[in-house]
């Protein structure tokens, strides 16, 4: 299994953001699960909001029809009831197998203002062709609550816009989380110059694959891994399967 993370800028042209998004995805191999950074195609467009839902509706269909032996996630700008939603989307086999909007918005970003939060109960954990795959989206990292609510996950993604004054932060705590669910973490952060990069996948024993210089990172993951981390260091996360 790839486990592929995708490090990119976003810039104000929604379209050349898409061409690119999907330039980089028909790059990755097949049996791949294919993470994107938050709101990749937009960006935190205040000014534009209904601009950005209405693109959404044709960027999803577009991405849904690249996800042939691929999983593809990533987030949206999306537009409910007269309200707008930070909108995970995972594709799968040419369908939407999951969606679910970010529960925890970041004050500092002003995203309280502008957007209207998730519902808790959306987050959950997925089976992906046997795989249990569970996702926080950014600022969700640093809520221990909804920790368990992915635990006992293989794969846990981290679709964010992190910004660059907390790069410590965003990479200790992906790298824990990776740790504490003995699982994989696929980490994938904006490369805009004011976030702080530092995309990862991390491996059930927190080894961590980063570049700060890539748009792609992939680690050909021996999944098996995660038993035996499991097995090796027994805290309880297989005893009820």
């Amino acid at each position: 299994m790839n486990l592929i993370t995708l490090q990119v800028k976003t810039s104000e042209d929604f379209q050349k953001n898409l061409e690119h998004l999907k330039s980089l995805i028909l790059q990755c191999e097949e049996n791949s699960i294919i993470l994107a950074p938050e709101i990749v195609l937009s960006g935190f467009c205040y000014a534009r909001m209904e601009e950005a839902s209405q693109f959404s509706i044709k960027a999803i269909e577009e991405i849904k029809e690249l996800a042939i032996n691929k999983t593809i996630a990533l987030t949206f700008i999306t537009k409910k009831d007269d309200k707008f939603y930070n909108t995970l989307y995972v594709f799968h086999n040419q369908e939407i197998l999951h969606t679910q909007s970010k529960v925890k918005l970041f004050p500092l970003g002003n995203e309280l203002e502008h957007f209207e939060a998730g519902k808790e109960e959306d987050i959950k954990i997925l089976d992906i062709n046997g795989l249990k795959v569970a996702t926080l989206i950014c600022f969700e990292l640093r809520f221990p609550q909804l920790w368990e609510k992915v635990k006992g996950a293989d794969i846990i993604l981290n679709p964010a816009m992190w910004g660059l004054k907390r790069k410590d932060h965003y990479e200790t705590i992906s790298k824990s989380l990776a740790l504490v669910n003995q699982c994989f973490v696929i980490a994938s952060n904006s490369a805009d110059d004011n976030m702080a990069k530092g995309s990862a996948i991390i491996s059930p024993f927190g080894n961590m694959l980063k570049d700060d210089d890539k748009e792609i990172i992939k680690v050909n993951a021996n999944l098996s891994e995660i038993k035996k981390v499991r097995k090796y260091i027994n805290i309880g996360l297989d005893e009820n399967e």
